[in-house]
């Protein structure tokens, strides 16, 4: 009976793994049809970590040049102060 009960946390865990895994790579990848966009997020309105933090909405001032956001594809280079991040 321990033995099955083993078994079953064992691979409940591996599936919950696999499925955080699969979810944090396809986050990375980011968004079809959109690029990121450097130097004109609001403060607290960033789409992501840079080196300063690690989270979304951490963004301290106002059109930092490392803060970015997701945008539509094309659209970076028409806002000014915006860089598209490579």
């Amino acid at each position: 009976m321990k033995d099955t009960k083993t078994i079953m946390n064992t691979a409940l865990a591996g599936a919950l793994a696999l499925g955080l895994a699969s979810v944090s790579s396809s986050a990375i990848a980011g968004k079809p049809g959109f690029e990121k966009c450097q130097g004109v997020a609001k403060a607290g309105m960033n789409d992501c970590g840079t080196s300063k933090h690690s989270c979304a909405g951490q963004a301290k001032a106002d059109g930092d040049a490392e803060e970015w956001v997701y945008v539509p594809e094309g659209t970076c280079n028409k806002i000014v102060g915006g860089k598209v991040k490579g």
